[in-house]
């Protein structure tokens, strides 16, 4: 019997910019936007409220509200209060809102790169500096924290904010508790905000699990603001729908001072998918996790029998691998060669600034199939060039 998540569907007829940005040979593998059909709750649910034909104003729904914090208590034993939730368009939206309410100009934000780009501009949008903690590349290519360099950053530089990416795109670590119990106390010994990107928290593997920064302890819940979303999860980013989940009233007073006029509150399309896929389509996430977790172990099977000279450490978490090319010594960057000469579209690494240098970004949220085709393609290409 098919695997639902092997259906091929036609993408490149839609509006897709995952699938409409390159020639039509080219198997695009790049953008964090899944392959596969959202869960059928949600479609169903998006269809009767199309059907209704009305689409005005419409109002936060606090039936959501309640369903996230039952949702967070169950998963995290994360005790939350719907009062403390907020709701915005996109988790981007939400860091960059965080850091334009902090008014500190002048003053710097930390980032921890390679990391999703715009983490890089948002400090700038809020008239900041950026400093850069790079991330250091442990046994088998696994990235880790050094704490130390760390430390010495932040506190040395005026920072007012720490943008923490758990799980880690692009690197793919689920952070552990103790890593994020140590990250935590040095922000908080200097005063830190901790601003958490979570969006990738329902897609963690076997081997691992998701614990909130904001869930740690109630003095670390005082100084974290946390985002998440349904929007990669049951790959409805298009929909438009986050929340930010900030427990410290003085904070979260500021946010909604700050977010007038400018930082709007999903549109009921976004309610109606979310509150579908967190009430009813927890059966469809489990398969997909298990199809995403063969995936990653096809590819990573794959690239040490068949790529030898590529390395890659088993993400943790996510649909993206992080694959170090440095050694194929390439004459272009590597992403530039698996698109001109393997008709394959990834991410170039130096787009995630400093440590992502002769690496790609591979999204293999998409049919084994498809996956499989683009690594025998990029494997031509490199005994091709070898020949």
């Amino acid at each position: 019997m098919t695997n639902q998540f092997d259906r091929i569907i036609q993408r490149r007829d839609s509006d897709s910019i995952k699938w409409r940005l390159f020639d039509e040979d080219v198997l695009p593998l790049w953008v964090a936007d899944m392959d596969f059909r959202s869960p059928e709750p949600v479609i169903e649910a998006l269809t009767r409220r199309v059907a209704h034909g009305v689409f005005g104003y419409g109002e936060e729904p606090q039936e959501l509200k309640d369903l996230l914090v039952e949702r967070l208590a169950r998963l995290y034993d994360w005790q939350v209060t719907p009062e403390e939730i907020l709701f915005v368009p996109g988790v981007i939206t939400g860091f960059n809102w965080a850091l334009q309410a902090l008014q500190s100009p002048g003053a710097a934000a930390a980032v921890q790169t390679p990391v999703y780009p715009p983490f890089l501009s948002a400090p700038r949008n809020a008239g900041m500096q950026r400093l850069d903690l790079p991330l250091v590349y442990g046994p088998g290519g696994r990235a880790e924290i050094d704490f130390d360099a760390f430390e010495a950053g932040v506190s040395g530089a005026g920072v007012r904010a720490f943008i923490l990416c758990n799980p880690h795109n692009p690197v793919g670590r689920s952070w552990s508790r103790a890593e994020l119990e140590r990250l935590a106390e040095i922000c908080l010994r200097h005063q830190i905000l901790m601003i958490s990107d979570e969006i990738h928290c329902d897609l963690i593997f076997s081997e691992s699990r998701h614990t909130p920064l904001a869930s740690l302890a109630p003095e670390v819940s005082q100084q974290v603001i946390t985002l998440m979303a349904p929007s990669k999860t049951f790959n409805i980013a298009g929909l438009d729908c986050s929340f930010a989940v900030v427990q410290n009233e003085d904070l979260r007073k500021l946010l909604n001072q700050s977010r007038l006029g400018l930082v709007k509150s999903p549109n009921i399309l976004g309610f109606t998918a979310a509150l579908a896929a967190y009430r009813y389509a927890d059966g469809w996430l489990t398969d997909l996790g298990d199809y995403l977790q063969a995936n990653r172990d096809y590819l990573v099977e794959f690239i040490r029998t068949d790529l030898p000279q590529i390395a890659v450490a088993p993400p943790e978490a996510t649909y993206l691998a992080w694959l170090d090319c440095r050694r194929l010594n390439l004459p272009v960057l590597p992403g530039e060669f698996f698109l001109r000469n393997a008709r394959v579209a990834l991410n170039e690494g130096k787009d995630f600034g400093q440590g992502g240098e002769g690496f790609v970004r591979l999204n293999f949220g998409c049919p084994r199939s498809v996956l499989q085709e683009a690594l025998e393609r990029m494997r031509g290409s490199l005994e091709d060039r070898a020949r």
